[in-house]
């Protein structure tokens, strides 16, 4: 794990952004080796454990309950800006959505970063300014969503082969 400090973080859980969404805070947390990613699907929140028994938390999007998956995986890949192409099941549901959006844009919906997970399936990235607003629900199709400037905090955090928890 990178050691980057850990500024403009609270250990207070109500802590909120200008936009009303709770902001990444230190919580107590014990089990997994420091560098490790647990995300908890009913909390809607992303742990990155560090040591002395502490995680730094983060709000985020996870699947909807029909699209939800549990175990654990790796980090496979980092990116910055990536472009998007919808799965099959998001473009049948949503057949407007163009066939790509090239990374950067303001309508790609892996927003600054993405780490990809094993499996080639699912990613922890950023999002669209017009999707903040899901942080803290349940709406993506597998993929864990996270505002733009935490995913690009826990990008610089982590590293290909990081391991992922994802708990009911």
């Amino acid at each position: 794990m990178v050691g980057l400090p850990i500024l403009g973080l609270t250990s207070a859980t109500t802590a909120l952004s200008t936009d009303a969404i709770a902001a990444p805070s230190l919580a107590p947390f014990a089990g997994p080796p420091p560098g490790s990613v647990v995300i908890r699907m009913r909390e809607r929140k992303l742990y990155l454990v560090l040591d002395g028994g502490q995680a730094i938390r983060y709000p985020v999007a996870v699947a909807r309950p029909d699209k939800q998956w549990h175990g654990t995986v790796h980090i496979d890949g980092k990116y910055i800006e990536p472009a998007w192409m919808p799965p099959p099941d998001v473009k049948r549901d949503n057949p407007r959505l163009p066939d790509y959006i090239a990374g950067g844009a303001p309508d790609n919906p892996m927003g600054a970063r993405a780490l990809t997970l094993s499996g080639d399936l699912y990613a922890i990235h950023g999002t669209t300014r017009r999707m903040r607003r899901s942080i803290g629900s349940y709406a993506s199709y597998g993929c864990i969503r996270m505002l733009n400037e935490d995913i690009i905090d826990l990008y610089q955090r982590v590293r290909v082969g990081t391991p992922v928890t994802v708990v009911p």
